[in-house]
């Protein structure tokens, strides 16, 4: 039998102090609850709605080495997520009905917060004819989203076909903007930083050019484009040019995600030469990051995505050049959107619960079942958050199979106290249940 939990005195995305009831799987009045309830004290803590990722790469099939989808769901409730869309760059890809349902399969197998896969766009991920688009929705993993993330659809008809075809099923395509021949052989930002270190540049304008294409595609066939991990303020301002565009006609159909490292860190990093600080696309300049908080915080930025992209100790423990691209994301999400957005002023947190729960679950169209406010009757997806905390983030206490972590040794604010998923405590006290 389920336990019912009585969440005494919280404060419900930073309002007043109240008492929350998780029974049977969803939200229910306080006043009703029964006198076997386990009781948890939230006094001083924040009450949010499970948060939702559209952006994690949990590895499996084929690079458990990385990260399952166990571990990754372990470390996604330890960040306060009850839901996660997980990358189809998988090995074999996940680009076909059979592997989408594989992956969905052992989400509801790990039962730590529910996976929702991507789809690819292409086959293979190789750009040059569209994947099982239909197939993938039809299927029990009912896939709505898709994305050759860590490649750019960069054929613009492909790109053109891919939108157009996802409008039969309400579909989004999430585009990894990133101009392939202007990249190549890139390691970090293109600046006066990368010429002075010998890096091969990275160019905004990279980003950008698909950026500025895609959204006119988007706009020209009528269909809903999402951009990933934007990185540039150039990025920040075709997004609110495209945004200005939808207020007028409505035709415009577009979102975006900035990832909590270019909140947070810069390209400067690169000068201790260490890859846990190589990330695609590249860690930008300050300039670059105070676009991105400011975007996020007026709602050009839609989401707060995590792009978690575990590798293992040898691909990262390695010269500069050689090293994988990505670093991890969900356990730290929270706590560095807090002191970006919520301790600068930038962001209440309603706002938080916003960009990190109701928006990416509308984008992703698992709206019925996540995103929903913590309301009586509603489904008992909660975290419960300790803004006053702090901690010294330590790669060893990671609930990732990896650890190639870039907030190692920093401290930083705030501590997942609890997380709930359809009222059954994954993590209680900050330990994994």
């Amino acid at each position: 039998m389920s336990t019912t939990y009585l969440i005494k005195n919280v404060s419900v995305v930073g309002g007043t102090p109240t008492d929350l009831l998780l029974r049977d799987g969803v939200i229910a009045d306080p006043a009703d609850a029964p006198s076997d309830a386990e009781t948890v004290d939230a006094t001083g803590l924040v009450a949010l709605p499970g948060l939702v990722d559209l952006h994690t790469h949990l590895r499996e099939p084929g690079r458990e080495d990385a990260e399952t989808v166990e571990t990754g769901t372990h470390a996604a409730a330890m960040g306060g997520f009850t839901a996660v869309h997980a990358m189809a760059n998988t090995e074999p890809v996940a680009d076909t009905a059979g592997v989408v349902e594989q992956v969905w399969r052992l989400g509801r197998e790990a039962g730590y917060c529910d996976v929702f896969p991507v789809g690819a766009v292409t086959v293979g991920l190789q750009g040059e004819r569209l994947a099982e688009l239909g197939a993938m929705a039809d299927s029990a993993a009912r896939v709505r989203v898709f994305s050759d993330d860590g490649k750019c659809v960069s054929d613009a008809v492909l790109m053109r076909r891919a939108l157009e075809y996802v409008k039969a099923f309400d579909g989004v395509v999430a585009q990894h903007a990133q101009e392939p021949r202007l990249t190549e052989n890139a390691q970090m930002n293109e600046g006066e930083l990368s010429g002075r270190l010998g890096l091969a540049g990275w160019p905004a304008v990279a980003e950008e050019a698909i950026i500025a294409r895609d959204v006119l595609l988007a706009e020209h066939v009528g269909s809903r484009l999402h951009v990933c991990h934007v990185s540039t303020a150039g990025s920040v301002e075709l997004i609110r040019w495209a945004k200005g565009k939808a207020a007028k006609d409505g035709t415009w159909d577009v979102t975006a995600e900035a990832c909590p490292h270019h909140l947070l860190l810069t390209d400067a990093l690169a000068e201790t030469y260490d890859p846990i600080y190589k990330v695609n696309p590249p860690l930008r300049t300050a300039a670059d990051a105070e676009a991105l908080r400011a975007g996020l915080a007026d709602g050009t930025i839609d989401i707060v995505a995590t792009d978690h992209a575990p590798h293992p100790h040898e691909d990262k423990d390695c010269e500069w050049a050689a090293a994988a691209f990505g670093m991890l994301g969900l356990e730290t999400a929270l706590s560095v959107v807090q002191q970006t957005m919520v301790d600068t002023g930038l962001l209440d947190w309603a706002g938080v619960a916003e960009r990190m729960s109701y928006a990416p679950a509308r984008i992703g169209r698992i709206s019925e079942q996540h995103g929903r406010p913590l309301e009586v009757g509603e489904p008992a997806n909660v975290v419960l958050y300790d803004p006053a905390a702090s901690r010294t983030v330590d790669p060893a206490e990671s609930a990732s199979l990896s650890r190639n972590t870039p907030y190692r040794g920093m401290e930083l604010p705030g501590r997942v106290v609890a997380t709930f998923l359809r009222g059954r405590a994954t993590v209680l006290d900050g330990k994994l249940q």
